[in-house]
């Protein structure tokens, strides 16, 4: 068996023991597979190299320009894979404990203002097809706080209109069910009876948002999202998770407990979420320094 066998054996064993999804696979692949070559490359296996060569291929990615945010990932890619080696016989030890983890700076998610969300979201026009399509996907992910790839993948029988609730598919295959609100149930009905049937890979397609290839995809959302934020004004760089910090943001903002806010996005730790606590707080703090008479 070659090392390109054994990392396909490990991420057959990581989708049936986890149920990662297939992006998440797909990151896993990418890393492991440079590694692989990396190592073969200088003549090196799995099943032989030591801490100084992990330290050395970490450091030869860092000067390449790979953040240390990707260097994180890449390092945790490759513990997995060692505990895998370990359990199956192939080696004795794991070299990737003693290597450290690089030092991930402590950043908060850039945010949109409440009026900046106002403005993106009249920004569509929603007299044609793909205006009301577009207009959908941004109530949606505003509303329910989802990730992009969340939102691709909803079928028709996830959203429950009368209950004003869509059923969510998130990491590791995980469930929760995620309140909508009146003005999104709203739109995703005015979208379905007006648009949803005359866009032309609708056919037999069940997916909310339909693509050629059965569901909208990531990159076609990313860059129409792009293109609405252009157009009203908005920061040109958003991404489609920019929505996701501002709904959970925006929440604890008006008084959300954070469990409530973890609930809805998903998130397996509270302290993921805690983040969007110090971003409410710096919003806070910034409209203090701007508005207090002290400070001026």
């Amino acid at each position: 068996m070659t090392d390109t066998d054994r990392v396909a054996a490990y991420l057959d064993s990581l989708w049936l023991e986890r149920g990662l999804s297939e992006n998440s696979l797909a990151a896993y692949r990418r890393d492991l597979t440079a590694w692989v070559g990396w190592l073969n490359s200088r003549q090196l296996t799995l099943a032989v190299f030591c801490v100084s060569d992990l330290s050395a291929y970490l450091a030869d990615r860092q000067v390449t320009g790979l953040s240390t945010r990707s260097l994180a990932r890449v390092l945790s890619s490759v513990r997995g894979l060692c505990q895998y080696l370990v359990r199956i016989g192939l080696r004795s030890d794991d070299p990737s404990r003693d290597v450290p983890a690089p030092r991930m700076p402590r950043t908060l998610p850039s945010t949109l203002s409440e009026a900046d969300v106002d403005a993106l979201l009249a920004t569509p026009d929603v007299s044609t097809v793909h205006g009301l399509r577009d207009k959908v996907a941004l109530e949606i992910l505003y509303a329910a706080g989802l990730r992009v790839s969340e939102l691709t993948a909803l079928r028709l029988p996830m959203i429950d209109r009368q209950a004003g609730v869509v059923r969510v598919t998130g990491k590791g295959s995980k469930e929760r069910l995620v309140p909508l609100g009146e003005e999104c149930v709203f739109w995703i009905g005015r979208y379905l009876e007006q648009a949803r049937a005359l866009l032309p890979a609708a056919g037999d397609s069940d997916y909310l948002l339909p693509g050629r290839k059965g569901a909208w995809t990531r990159q076609a959302l990313w860059y129409r999202i792009k293109a609405v934020a252009l157009a009203a004004g908005v920061n040109p760089g958003l991404s489609p998770h920019g929505l996701r910090h501002a709904f959970a943001t925006h929440l604890l903002n008006h008084g959300v407990d954070l469990r409530s806010v973890q609930m809805m996005l998903g998130h397996a730790d509270l302290s993921t979420t805690q983040i969007y606590t110090q971003v409410a707080t710096a919003r806070l703090q910034a409209l203090h320094d701007a508005h207090h008479p002290r400070n001026n």
